[in-house]
């Protein structure tokens, strides 16, 4: 239990390093959405829950709403892909216009045939990624996001969960992140807010 709450601790402390790391935060009173001076996104090759391998530049000429975590996730993970779910539908005909993407923190048990039957769950157009340890890494790296694994007291090697940062990333049609929705945003903030960008 101590183990733990240290973990959550220094999860806490890289945190707001990352924050502080990502410059001032300038909330815009007019989107959900926060951005930030330090450069987020780029460049990454990883496996679609199809066993295809993507790079970032196949999904070029779309909104993606990014979303880290792991299909073992017993809790915010499921909350989070469930409002991404719910703004893609709110969203309609506008929806076409955006990718939802979910990618695994966790490449040691999200195989491909897992990924596939787990993102399926959310929405028909999902796209889960995976890939090696190496390649999950360097696109965790590019969009700043924390993780690491956290073993369970008294629990076999493989019930471990993983500490990790929440967000909804934002990236553009050109690949430039817009921003992005903090935990706990509402699926109808969302899709307002992806709506006004979309129309405009």
């Amino acid at each position: 239990m101590k183990a733990r709450l240290i973990r959550i601790a220094a999860a806490s402390v890289v945190g707001l390093v990352i924050a502080a790391g990502i410059a001032w935060w300038q909330v815009d009173n007019a989107s959900s959405t926060v951005q930030s001076s330090v450069p987020i996104g780029g460049p990454f090759t990883l496996t679609d829950q199809d066993g295809k391998t993507v790079t970032d530049a196949d999904y070029r000429g779309k909104y993606l709403l990014i979303y880290f975590g792991y299909t073992y996730c017993p809790d915010v993970c499921p909350t989070e892909l469930g409002t991404m779910a719910r703004a893609m539908d709110l969203l309609g005909v506008q929806a076409e216009k955006v990718q939802p993407m979910f990618i695994s923190v966790d490449p040691e048990r999200d195989t491909v045939a897992h990924l596939k039957d787990y993102v399926g769950l959310f929405h028909p157009n999902l796209v889960g990624l995976t890939g090696t340890p190496e390649q999950v890494k360097a696109a965790a790296k590019a969009y700043r996001v924390y993780y690491a694994k956290a073993p369970q007291e008294g629990g076999k090697p493989e019930d471990y969960l993983m500490d990790h940062s929440s967000f909804l990333y934002l990236m553009g049609p050109d690949g430039r992140f817009l921003g992005v929705y903090p935990a706990g945003t509402t699926a109808d903030r969302v899709a307002q807010d992806l709506g006004t960008r979309i129309a405009g």
